[in-house]
């Protein structure tokens, strides 16, 4: 028994003439080469990134978080209540506001994820050994050591652009005071703030 070609017809009506066909084939071959070009390219893999603006764990302050020459620091961009530094070691400083006051202290990159530096306590007026990573794009984890013990840490939540202080109505004070409110910093001000300033004001009286 022989096995005959198996024979595919494509049945064309007599109406669908070459005229007709080839517009037809240039569309086709237009969506094979988009197909894939699409299917060539790689997925975007989005690099971490701790800069923007983070919750504290208690929800009591904002920080918002800088790269000033790839060192991270970040400063108190709004607050629950306005409160000044009054345990700063150095007696000079301890009538300034802590909102813009910086606390992440020249963080550098360690490894991947991670970054390290020192962190101020404006609540104990220590400065830490610290460190922070993000968990995922919406965690930081921010970690602090004294002495090289004594290590605790919280996690840090991102806030979104839309939920800036500004935007809603400041949260009621206990004692009668406003909170206090601010329109997000440039970037570019608060790394002059920072760098551009000799004898700013963490170099002081921090440590």
């Amino acid at each position: 028994m022989s096995l005959r070609p198996l024979k595919v017809y494509l049945h064309v009506p007599k109406q669908m003439t070459e005229r007709t066909l080839r517009p037809l084939s240039l569309v086709f071959a237009a969506w094979l080469i988009t197909t894939s070009t699409v299917a060539a390219q790689p997925a975007r893999v989005h690099s971490p990134d701790a800069t923007g603006e983070w919750m504290v764990a208690k929800q009591i302050a904002r920080i918002k978080i800088v790269d000033c020459d790839g060192r991270l620091w970040g400063v108190v961009a709004w607050e629950a209540q306005p409160g000044t530094d009054t345990k700063n070691p150095d007696p000079t400083l301890r009538n300034r506001p802590t909102l813009g006051m910086p606390i992440l202290l020249g963080m550098q990159p360690s490894k991947p994820n991670r970054w390290e530096g020192q962190i101020y306590n404006s609540e104990d007026g220590h400065t830490y050994s610290a460190s922070i990573s993000l968990v995922d794009p919406a965690t930081l984890r921010v970690q602090g050591c004294f002495l090289g013990f004594l290590c605790g840490g919280e996690n840090w939540t991102r806030v979104e652009t839309q939920d800036t202080p500004a935007a809603k109505t400041p949260p009621k004070s206990t004692t009668g005071r406003k909170a206090a409110t601010t329109q997000p910093e440039p970037t570019e001000d608060v790394c002059l703030k920072i760098l551009g300033t000799t004898g700013f004001s963490h170099e002081r009286g921090l440590k």
